[in-house]
């Protein structure tokens, strides 16, 4: 996943450097914290773009049941590895397998739904068809469902020192999003174009900074600027249409 990791790092070099450094530390506190207002233990989490599972064993250590996925080999061999124990009782599933074959599986996990679905470290940076995964996450939501993302900030000041961040921002501002190619390609979204990629399968409710002790605010809300100008990450709360 986009981070301030690598994009050739993957599997346990990816785990290892990912919880190196105290801006992902703090990232990841956030979204784990935000995870648990949302929810009661005894919930079904669905953890989209599990990487190595570090999130996955938290909610699963705090009482959630989880259904994990993720398409990267590595990282999955990373996460069968680190989690053994818990994908042995049932409390984690892992589903692996390339993206098409998760769009195209029916059913998922068994059929089973999920009461809250994540995505942490910025996987949803990395798909170019929104609406079609939107879709998809829609039909394996509970009703009332939500889903908590954690994105890459197109505001974060640490970006602004980087040419592509001003040559992309008309871009950006004229379309509400931009493409960078390279090893991955990764697609800059505002809160306001991710909302619309989610319609009509879910609303975005609210847009917190990915800091702790931040909090949701409206998507238009003008206090919003300064959170999402402090961490690389914003986190997006969606409720199932």
């Amino acid at each position: 996943m986009p981070s301030s990791v690598s994009c050739k790092h993957t599997g346990d070099v990816y785990a290892q450097e990912i919880l190196r450094r105290r801006a992902d530390r703090l990232a990841r506190s956030a979204f784990q914290s935000c995870v648990t207002s949302l929810i009661e233990p005894g919930a079904t989490i669905i953890d989209f773009g599990a990487g190595t599972g570090i999130d996955a064993r938290s909610y699963a250590a705090r009482g959630y049941r989880v259904l994990a996925y993720d398409h990267d080999p590595q990282m999955c061999d990373a996460f069968r590895r680190s989690s053994q124990a818990q994908l042995e009782s049932g409390q984690i599933v892992l589903m692996e397998g390339k993206y098409p074959d998760f769009l195209a599986a029916d059913p998922v996990f068994s059929g089973r739904k999920a009461d809250l679905i994540t995505a942490n470290f910025a996987p949803l940076n990395l798909i170019e068809d929104l609406p079609e995964l939107f879709r998809k996450l829609q039909a394996l939501t509970l009703p009332g469902g939500r889903a908590l993302v954690s994105v890459l900030s197109t505001r974060f000041i640490g970006d602004m020192r980087f040419k592509w961040w001003w040559h992309n921002r008309r871009a950006l501002h004229r379309d509400g999003h931009f493409t960078l190619r390279g090893v991955w390609t990764v697609t800059r979204r505002t809160p306001a174009n991710f909302a619309a990629m989610a319609a009509p399968y879910f609303r975005l409710a609210g847009v917190r900074g990915g800091l702790p002790g931040n909090r949701l605010h409206a998507v238009d809300s003008p206090t919003l600027a300064l959170p999402l100008m402090a961490s690389r990450y914003m986190f997006l709360l969606f409720e199932k249409v």
